[in-house]
């Protein structure tokens, strides 16, 4: 269905010198690579939800603590920057532009820092979020036009989405749940029609997951106040520890990684597409 990227980053614990062809990792260890995301379901599909429930926290705690600034809701934060621009209010304009920026930051460095750690990918990024969430947690209050003290949050969101993006670069809506309402609704069509798509299984879960993080997440801000972040830090530390013993015990098995699964969101039987 979707191409693996053509080559990978020379540096990290796992990879040689030289940017190799993809194909070279799959053909010495029997089609399978550490680099991947786990692709039996029964890793993927909880470590999705509970992600997902991770990001709600994180983004209701964020959106109280930090006057209404959205941690991981870029689509609400673009929205401001529109209306802030619109209304030449240049502090909202750098605010909301600098956290949306900071978001794909995030994305990109997630992406990066998931091929450099190679079979360690889960734990290293899971790890790295809880220490930015954190140090979210530790640093005081700056201006509104540049929210320092929410950058960390912010940066740690965004590398959120890597942690389950496939070989292909395909990857689970974890922060934002637009698109996974719209998936739904046109999963529902399309059962009507008989013909329903493999991921619309996964869309409810994950919509409720985040959800239930959001609720969550505004019953703890109420509880800790700024110390509210230390709950979605440690969530994810705790994910990432078990990262490191599912590696650890079964590494190169479906649990931890898979090359040739089926795409993110698709039904825990679907075969392999990813090649």
């Amino acid at each position: 269905m979707g191409s693996t990227y053509p080559y990978r980053l020379p540096a990290g614990p796992d990879a040689g010198s030289n940017a190799t062809p993809a194909r070279s990792d799959a053909a010495a260890t029997g089609g399978q690579v550490d680099r991947s995301f786990p692709s039996r379901p029964e890793t993927r599909v909880p470590l999705a939800v509970a992600l997902a429930f991770l990001a709600g926290s994180a983004d209701s705690i964020g959106f109280l603590e930090h006057s209404q600034l959205f941690m991981s809701f870029m689509s609400g934060n673009t929205t401001r920057f529109g209306v802030a621009a619109s209304s030449f209010d240049w502090s909202g304009v750098t605010r909301f532009g600098s956290t949306i920026a900071l978001f794909c930051f995030g994305a990109f460095a997630g992406t990066l820092v998931a091929a450099w750690a190679g079979r360690w990918r889960l734990s290293v990024l899971l790890g790295a979020q809880a220490v930015l969430l954190s140090i979210g947690n530790l640093l005081p209050e700056a201006s509104d036009a540049f929210p320092l003290h929410a950058y960390p949050v912010v940066l740690a969101l965004g590398m959120l989405n890597a942690t389950l993006q496939d070989e292909a670069g395909r990857s689970l809506a974890l922060t934002y749940v637009t698109g996974t309402v719209v998936r739904f609704g046109t999963g529902l069509a399309n059962m009507v029609l008989h013909k329903p798509a493999p991921s619309f299984w996964l869309q409810a879960p994950l919509w409720a997951g985040l959800t239930l993080g959001a609720v969550a997440g505004g019953f703890i801000q109420k509880a800790l106040g700024p110390d509210a972040f230390l709950v979605p830090a440690a969530l994810s530390a705790s994910l990432a520890v078990a990262g490191i013993i599912l590696t650890v015990a079964l590494p190169g098995s479906g649990y931890v990684s898979n090359e040739r699964s089926a795409q993110p969101d698709a039904h825990p039987d679907a075969p392999a597409t990813a090649r």
